[in-house]
């Protein structure tokens, strides 16, 4: 079975009110998040989890703000000496703009996606606003894009698990790696979320759900067995990843 390291790379950011993370928590408190593009190196597939944003803030202000170097697509790759038509496969958590904006420039890749992210991005509710087709009109037209409606093993040591926290066709991706088994969560938390501080677990409260949920019952039950079902949990837009370290070396 293939085994693989994780690279985290900052493709943008986004300044906002931290309840937009923590549901029910910290609304008022400036907060900044990190979105990554997640390389996954090992097997014979050039493979990524995400594209993150088109055209970055990059500032030393939000660099500080987040511990870590923001770059563009291009930059981001080249570091692992790769450009955007070397990726093989790129996985989705959800398409929300910020984490597919740069598919069209993986011009050789096939994509995976729960289904329901594939209709609400072609028909989104007002309530939200995130979706913009644009950004995946050419690996649609392309035939790049394939669609899952279940749990399902990409390549031996990566799989997607449907996760409708976040979004109702959010996946988490499960990823064996020489540590042990990691998870990229398929719904928008920090560290927090998964991991709250006393003043939340007093409540007898042991995760925070999403600031922005489908079902926040639901989503707070996803939380607690995703948290659960592996040795290395990543979450989405948890800062502390933006340092670049690779995750999952053993």
């Amino acid at each position: 079975m293939s085994t693989f390291v994780i690279h985290p790379i900052v493709l943008g950011t986004k300044e906002f009110d931290k309840g937009m993370m923590t549901y029910q928590f910290d609304y008022g408190q400036p907060y900044t998040i990190p979105i990554y593009g997640w390389y996954l190196e090992g097997g014979d597939k050039r493979i990524l989890v995400d594209t993150g944003e088109m055209r970055p803030v990059i500032s030393e202000h939000r660099e500080a703000a987040i511990g870590g170097p923001i770059r563009s697509f291009a930059d981001g790759l080249a570091r692992f000496g790769l450009a955007p038509s070397d990726i093989d496969v790129v996985v989705h958590t959800h398409l929300h703009n910020d984490h597919c904006e740069n598919d069209g420039l993986c011009e050789n890749a096939v994509f995976y996606v729960h289904e329901k992210e594939l209709a609400h991005a072609r028909e989104p509710h007002p309530l939200d606003y995130r979706y913009n087709d644009e950004y995946i009109e050419d690996v649609l037209e392309g035939g790049q894009m394939l669609s899952l409606s279940s749990d399902t093993e990409i390549v031996p040591g990566l799989r997607m698990v449907h996760t409708p926290a976040h979004t109702e066709g959010g996946m988490s991706v499960f990823v064996d790696t020489p540590a042990g088994s990691a998870v990229i969560t398929g719904f928008c938390v920090i560290r927090e979320n998964l991991f709250p501080p006393k003043s939340v677990t007093a409540r007898e409260m042991t995760v925070i759900p999403p600031g922005t949920c489908v079902n926040t019952y639901a989503a707070y039950d996803i939380l607690r067995r995703i948290r659960d079902a592996a040795d290395i949990v990543i979450p989405l837009h948890e800062p502390s990843f933006a340092s670049g370290e690779p995750i999952g070396v053993a």
